[in-house]
């Protein structure tokens, strides 16, 4: 079997690699599946696309981010794309406080997959602040993260502004910044990358979800909210 074909992995554990969460394909034993040296993993449970990476690149949830991570995250930070092409840029704290920035985070939400969903959008300009908490409806995770970046870039009123999109789905920032090919979702991935072409200068940025940032966990908590009052949970 060669590497460009994917076994039937008996199970997925949950781990590292280098500072995302993956899940790895093991085998009937609990062992890492190895083919010409690599090991198999994907982003979400859900997605079409694996990864054959470095076994040293993988290790467990608790372990340390390496060292040349902070390095990676100052030399992102230099990428700048316009037009179509969004930045693919690893964001921190020190980037919300960009005062002649417009600055949007977004999360979506799902009791289910699917099930009924909800996006949240936090958007930030100078003293001016615009919350968004919908209810989109049974959909997937991945749609409702969707959803929400096209509703944040959809309620800038000028595109001429500098952007800056906070987004923690690696779905979603793969999709629309490194070129991941998708089956599913395409009607509204090919809204997005329309919506994007009208900016002058519009930034991507991939953060931690649940790990403590503000914008991002504004957002998650709209989208969550959106679908208690939307989906008639309690």
């Amino acid at each position: 079997m060669t590497r460009d074909q994917k076994p039937e992995a008996t199970k997925w554990k949950r781990m590292r690699f280098k500072k995302n969460k993956v899940w790895l394909a093991t085998n009937t034993t609990g062992e890492p599946i190895v083919q010409d040296g690599k090991m198999l993993i994907k982003y979400q449970l859900d997605q079409d696309y694996q990864y054959w990476v470095k076994p040293e690149t993988v290790m467990p949830l608790d372990s340390p981010a390496p060292d040349n991570a902070v390095k990676q995250n100052k030399q992102s930070k230099n990428s700048s794309l316009k037009r179509e092409k969004p930045s693919q840029k690893i964001g921190s704290k020190s980037d919300h406080n960009d005062r002649d920035v417009i600055c949007i985070f977004t999360d979506g939400a799902s009791a289910g997959n699917p099930g009924p969903s909800g996006i949240g959008v936090v958007l930030r300009y100078g003293k001016h602040r615009k919350e968004i908490s919908e209810y989109i409806g049974i959909a997937t995770n991945n749609i409702a993260e969707l959803r929400a970046i096209e509703k944040g870039l959809k309620a800038v009123n000028n595109p001429e502004l500098p952007v800056k999109l906070f987004t923690d789905s690696n779905y979603a920032y793969g999709i629309l910044t490194l070129g991941w090919k998708t089956r599913q979702n395409k009607d509204i991935v090919g809204s997005i990358k329309k919506i994007i072409s009208k900016f002058e200068d519009l930034s991507f940025i991939k953060v931690r979800g649940h790990a403590g940032d503000e914008g991002n966990e504004r957002a998650d908590f709209l989208a969550r909210s959106a679908i208690k009052h939307g989906g008639g949970q309690k």
